[in-house]
């Protein structure tokens, strides 16, 4: 049996793509969003199909970690809804002067934006 574990830590587009990929459709939900502010961390436990794998129909919980956030804005998320769950789309960013802006981009036309000094996200899987 393959005991494939993804850790995939991402310093660029290149990277950020590749996470991008492998956790689209990934279910989050509104509780499993955190912004430590003070460590400038933000989290994201998601429950994901394994893509990379040949287990297609596995899913697996992962979370996403971006380093260095400075700030953190939403649009059409209702954070008081506790059981609100959303799918993940797609990651993306923009270069915004000195600083990035990384877009999590959700279903329903929802998004967060994470503005950093510097792309650094990690995806790790939690379970196998």
């Amino acid at each position: 049996m393959n005991k494939y574990s993804a850790r995939i830590i991402a310093v660029d587009k290149e990277g950020l793509s590749t996470i991008s990929a492998i956790v689209s459709g990934a279910k989050v939900l509104i509780t499993d969003i955190k912004y430590l502010s003070s460590n400038k961390v933000f989290l994201l436990s998601i429950e994901r199909t394994k893509v990379e794998s040949e287990q297609k129909d596995k899913k697996i919980n992962s979370i996403i970690r971006l380093d260095f956030v400075q700030k953190v804005r939403s649009k059409n998320i209702d954070q008081s809804n506790k059981d609100l769950v959303l799918e993940l789309i797609a990651i993306d960013y923009l270069k915004n002067n000195q600083d990035y802006e990384i877009n999590l981009i959700f279903n329903n036309n929802a998004y967060i934006a994470l503005t950093t000094e510097t792309i650094e996200a990690r995806l790790e899987d939690q379970t196998e």
